[in-house]
C-alpha cells in the first residue's frame, strides 16, 4: 500500500487559506525524526479575492501546490521514475533539513557524568547563538568561526558579570566539533566539516596546588563536611578526580600479595580502563570496607552549596590560595615530581592520554625549584 497524499486547505488569519500536504499514513519528518502528518507549503490563496491581481496569485499558487503534491507522491511511492542522481540529491536535500541543534541534543542526552553537565552546557550557548535551530545545509565553515568568537566573549551562566573561562571555552567548542565529526560519521555532513575547522587554542592556566606542610595541616583540621574532606585527602594521594572517586565501589579496589593495594576502574572523563597503584595509607583512609557494589564514598556531593565546606575547611587550615577540589589531583602530581617520579610515570599514574598534558606539572615544578634556588642568599658585599 502506498502513501496517498491530499492538498488541503486551512483557514488562517486576513482571509486566507494555507495550502498543505496530508500524508495518509504518516510519513518521517527529516527535520525533527518524527512521523507527520502534515506539510505545510508556505503557500496562500485568498479566500474572497478583491481584484485580478489576487485572484491570478490564487492561480498561481494553487498550481504550485498542486505540483509539488504530484512530485511528492511520486518521491514517497514511485521513486524508479528517479534517477540514481536525482534520488540522491532528494535524499541529500532530506538530510539537509534536519535540525543540527536537534541532532547535538540527542548526543548530548547518550552522555554520562559531568562529561553531559559539558555537554549540556556547550548546547546552551550553542542554542543562544543559532537561536535554537540551524539546518544541516546551514553548516559551513563561516558560522563555526563565528560561533568562537562569541563563546570567547559568552557570559558565564554562573555569573552575568564574568565572561567563561578561555579554556572552557575551548572544551565547548570541541564538543560542537566532535557533535560534527560524528554527523559526518553518520553521513548527515557530505564532508568532514570538522576537519576544516581548527579548535581555539588552549592557554597555559596557573594550577594551584598545596604542599606538603599545607596538607599536614588540612588533616589536623576540622571540617563541616567530613566526607568531602576524607575524599579531597584521597585525591591528593592517589590523583583521582572527583568524578572518579565519587563513582568508586569497593569491589574496584584489591590487594595482592607482595605487591600491594590498587584500584582497577574506567575514567569517568576519558573512559579509559586504569590500574592504579595506591598507598596503604590512602587505602587505610577508606575505613571499614564495604559490599562490593557499594559505594567507598557513598553520598558525596559537590556543589556550590557543598563547595562552601571546602573553602571554609582551607580558610581555618590558615591557607590563603584559591583551592578547588581537582587543586588536590594536582597537588598529587606536584609532589609526586618533587619526590622523583619521572614525567612518563607521573602521566600513567595520572591517566593522561597525552604526554603534553602532564609536563604542566612539570613547568610548575620547575618554577618551585628556582624559586627554593633564589632563597640562598650569601652577603658577598661585606667581603
Amino acid at each position: 500500500m502506498g502513501i496517498k497524499v491530499t492538498l488541503r486547505k486551512k483557514v488562517i488569519l486576513k482571509g486566507r487559506e494555507s495550502l498543505y500536504l496530508d500524508f495518509y499514513p504518516a510519513i518521517l519528518n527529516p527535520k525533527t525524526g518524527k512521523t507527520t502528518r502534515r506539510e505545510f507549503l508556505k503557500l496562500y490563496i485568498h479566500q474572497k479575492p478583491r481584484d485580478t491581481s489576487e485572484k491570478n496569485k490564487n492561480k498561481e499558487n494553487l498550481a504550485l501546490a498542486k505540483h509539488i503534491c504530484q512530485k511528492r507522491e511520486n518521491e514517497l511511492n514511485k521513486p524508479e521514475i528517479y534517477t540514481a542522481y536525482e534520488k540522491e540529491r532528494l535524499r541529500l536535500k532530506e538530510l539537509g533539513e534536519r535540525d543540527f541543534i536537534s541532532y547535538f541534543e540527542k548526543l548530548t542526552n547518550k552522555r554520562i557524568g559531568s562529561n553531559k553537565s559539558n555537554w549540556a552546557s556547550a548546547l546552551h550557548y550553542l542554542k543562544d547563538f543559532t537561536k535554537g535551530s540551524i539546518k544541516f545545509s546551514e553548516l559551513n565553515e563561516s558560522i563555526f568561526e563565528d560561533f568562537k568568537d562569541y563563546l570567547l566573549k559568552a557570559k558565564s551562566r554562573r555569573s552575568a558579570k564574568a565572561k567563561i573561562a578561555h579554556n572552557t571555552a575551548v572544551s565547548y567548542f570541541n564538543k560542537v566539533k566532535a557533535a560534527l565529526k560524528q554527523a559526518f560519521r553518520d553521513n548527515l555532513l557530505q564532508t568532514d566539516l570538522n576537519a576544516k575547522i581548527a579548535s581555539i587554542k588552549e592557554v597555559e592556566t596557573i594550577r594551584a596546588y598545596l604542599t606538603k606542610e599545607e596538607l599536614n595541616q588540612l588533616i589536623k583540621t576540622k571540617c563541616n563536611y567530613p566526607l568531602l574532606k576524607q575524599a579531597a585527602l584521597f585525591s591528593a594521594l592517589t590523583g583521582l578526580r572527583f568524578s572518579d572517586i565519587q563513582k568508586m565501589v569497593w569491589g574496584e579496589l584489591e590487594y595482592i600479595k607482595d605487591e600491594g593495594y590498587s584500584i582497577k576502574f574506567k575514567q569517568q572523563k576519558t573512559k579509559g580502563v586504569e590500574f592504579l597503584p595506591i598507598s596503604k595509607q590512602a587505602y587505610d583512609l577508606l575505613g571499614a570496607k564495604g559490599k562490593p557494589n557499594q559505594k567507598v564514598f557513598e553520598g558525596l556531593k559537590y556543589s556550590a552549596y557543598h563547595n562552601k565546606h571546602l573553602f571554609q575547611w582551607i580558610g581555618a587550615a590558615g591557607i590563603t590560595k584559591d583551592i578547588t577540589f581537582h587543586c588536590f589531583r594536582h597537588t598529587y602530581a606536584v609532589l609526586q615530581l618533587l619526590s622523583g617520579t619521572d614525567i612518563y610515570t607521573l602521566s600513567k599514574l595520572l591517566g593522561h592520554r597525552d604526554l603534553k598534558t602532564t609536563l604542566v606539572y612539570a613547568k610548575i615544578v620547575d618554577a618551585t625549584k628556582r624559586t627554593a634556588a633564589n632563597k640562598i642568599q650569601l652577603d658577598f658585599d661585606n667581603d
